[in-house]
């Protein structure tokens, strides 16, 4: 059987308050807001490429979805946000962990996520927590429409988060201000898009700190171009606690998002638009080429730590060390080890919650029914280890493994390698 790569564990940054979860720390001096700047998924079109703002406020709670209060002790805050045709709302706020994974606590995030899992558990918190937004239809079904982009944000898209420190007497003011004005949609695309609301949050902190760009955006405020700003606000800033990092796309079946971009980045970048302009306007696509150079260039991955629930920052794996678990991984698949494609299992299963609340896989086999955990927590649990649970963490490895974007930190993968020996019989290889 194989041994384990070797890793250095590397540089690690101390418990930082913009994710109370890290450290599930009892009280707290200060408070935080984090930009989040989301990955687009789908292909509609240049306007889609900009991707999603939202922000989140870490002393900030909420008594529902539309009302806010200062956190209780323990309490991880809100992430707030501009949807489109979402109740007739401006603005709602979920709760973090369940923003990022439709779950509300750590150890119920599924390892590996598949379109039927992620929409179990979105309706699972929908019908506990969001009935008031998101009303089932007449036949007791899930609702159509955007409700979904307010939980499991992370199953769709990679984020990256830039945050800042504020204070809880700013927070106090907030709530006061926001619960007190009117929350009622008037969303527009290039005017008061979700960015538009981003920004007026982070300005009600740090006034006239994000603004739009009239020339690699063409005036249409976007959440790369605000990201941007808060992070030279920061660097100009050293008195104030600072971070950027990187929250992976869970594992999955699901379509990866695509980088982030500028309106004039999108244009540029993009064959369909950009050849024909070219063609017919050669002058105006070497403006716009000049604009995007002088002013639209950002790289939000760029020195970013890597954030997984319920641990510290943590360094991305290094490419080195990346491509040996790789060779590791197919040698070790390639020696006796059974695998399954995941869309062989995800047609033969279905999501459901075991005792205590984790996500599960009812599979079945032949005549009979298996149940597969599929959160850290509950895999080792599962009845028939060596097979489905092995492939789950196998195809799980495999993927964050891959080329490109650092896709999770060095600890996340030795936990992953340890997880899939452990799966294995007579496995003596763990040390």
């Amino acid at each position: 059987m194989s041994s384990m790569p070797r890793h250095n564990a590397g540089l690690r940054i101390g418990c930082f308050a913009v994710f109370l979860v890290l450290a599930s720390c009892a009280s707290r001096a200060r408070a935080d807001a984090t930009l989040l700047l989301e990955q687009p998924y789908g292909h509609l079109g240049f306007f889609t490429a900009t991707g999603h703002a939202a922000v989140y406020l870490s002393g900030v709670c909420a008594e529902s979805p539309t009302v806010l209060r200062p956190c209780r002790a323990g309490e991880t805050g809100v992430v707030l946000s501009r949807y489109r045709l979402v109740a007739g709302y401006d603005w709602l706020a979920v709760p973090l962990i369940p923003y990022l994974y439709a779950v509300e606590e750590p150890d119920e995030i599924p390892l590996f996520a598949n379109p039927k899992i992620v929409a179990f558990l979105r309706n699972q918190y929908r019908k506990n927590h969001l009935e008031a937004v998101a009303p089932a239809d007449a036949n007791g079904e899930p609702p159509e429409g955007n409700w979904t982009e307010l939980v499991g944000v992370a199953y769709d898209r990679t984020i990256y988060g830039f945050s800042i420190e504020t204070s809880r007497e700013k927070d106090e003011q907030f709530i006061r201000q926001y619960n007190a004005r009117a929350n009622v949609s008037h969303f527009n695309l290039l005017t008061h898009n979700c960015a538009d609301f981003a920004k007026e949050v982070i300005n009600f902190y740090y006034p006239n700190t994000l603004h739009r760009n009239w020339i690699a955006d063409a005036g249409i405020t976007t959440p790369k171009q605000i990201s941007k700003l808060l992070v030279k606000f920061s660097a100009r800033h050293p008195e104030l606690p600072s971070a950027s990092f990187t929250i992976p796309q869970v594992p999955g079946t699901i379509p990866r998002s695509t980088p982030v971009r500028g309106v004039i980045e999108s244009v540029l970048k993009s064959k369909k638009y950009v050849l024909p302009v070219a063609v017919l306007h050669p002058v105006v696509t070497g403006i716009l080429a000049a604009a995007y150079i002088g002013d639209g260039r950002f790289d939000p991955a760029r020195h970013a730590m890597i954030l997984e629930p319920g641990r510290e920052f943590e360094p991305p794996l290094p490419s080195t060390e990346r491509r040996n678990y790789q060779n590791e991984l197919h040698l070790l698949l390639a020696d006796g080890h059974r695998h399954h494609m995941w869309n062989d299992l995800e047609k033969m299963s279905e999501p459901q919650l075991d005792s205590e609340g984790r996500p599960m896989l009812r599979v079945r086999m032949g005549r009979k029914f298996v149940e597969v955990g599929i959160a850290r927590e509950n895999i080792l649990r599962s009845p028939d280890p060596r097979s489905l649970a092995q492939d789950l963490v196998a195809a799980r490895l495999a993927m964050e493994l891959r080329r490109g974007e650092p896709k999770a930190s060095g600890n996340d993968v030795i936990n992953d390698w340890r997880l899939l020996h452990q799966l294995m019989p007579n496995d003596r290889s763990l040390d």
